[in-house]
């Protein structure tokens, strides 16, 4: 009998061949894929967290993924259409845009796969990157620090992970969606009020 994990595996490789990036993370949410960049990125930077700049109209759990992370916020008065840049990393928010070929090399791109998003369906996200040591430590870092494959109690667990597995049945479902998916999608537009005002950026 085949792991019911087997179904996030195939969407994973299905999200590969679709947006052209070598590696596929699943995760539960767009939000999730955020805070695992950020988190990657300011280690890489030994441990010192990070300055992110974004724009002051966008959705409230990205600067709250930043945060998490443990980075600062800087607000920009920034135009945007379907994906923008967390400055100075290579990290994008691509919540409202979801088509073929959409992958950039060296860059992380997260996806949202909530409700009213182009793939959209109850809940998730995705990290498509091509970063080979990033990747095993986002698959330990999406489930408890876990080493896939491994049963826990055989598990060396080495790093302090999140619980941020994308579900089995979510995975089969947006797999079916991708297959009859458009090759090429619009960028969503969202009206976005200003974030900056509120008291815990204050």
């Amino acid at each position: 009998m085949s792991s019911p994990w087997q179904a996030i595996d195939d969407f994973e490789a299905a999200l590969c061949r679709y947006t052209g990036a070598p590696y596929a993370v699943a995760l539960s949410s767009c939000s999730a894929a955020l805070t695992l960049c950020c988190e990657w990125h300011f280690d890489q930077d030994q441990g010192t967290a990070g300055l992110v700049v974004i724009p002051k109209r966008t959705y409230i759990s990205v600067p709250l993924a930043i945060m998490h992370a443990g980075g600062y916020v800087e607000f920009h008065d920034d135009e945007w259409s379907g994906v923008y840049q967390l400055n100075p990393y290579p990290i994008w928010d691509c919540a409202l845009r979801f088509t073929s070929g959409m992958f950039q090399a060296d860059q992380m791109q997260c996806v949202s796969f909530a409700a009213a998003k182009i793939l959209g369906l109850e809940q998730g996200g995705a990290i498509l990157h091509d970063n080979q040591d990033a990747d095993l430590w986002f698959r330990q870092m999406r489930f408890d620090g876990r080493t896939p494959g491994m049963e826990v109690a055989d598990d060396e667990i080495v790093v302090c992970g999140y619980h941020f597995p994308m579900l089995p049945s979510t995975a089969a479902a947006l797999t079916l969606r991708l297959h009859h998916l458009p090759r090429h999608n619009a960028d969503q537009v969202r009206e976005y009020p200003d974030i900056s005002t509120k008291r815990i950026f204050k």
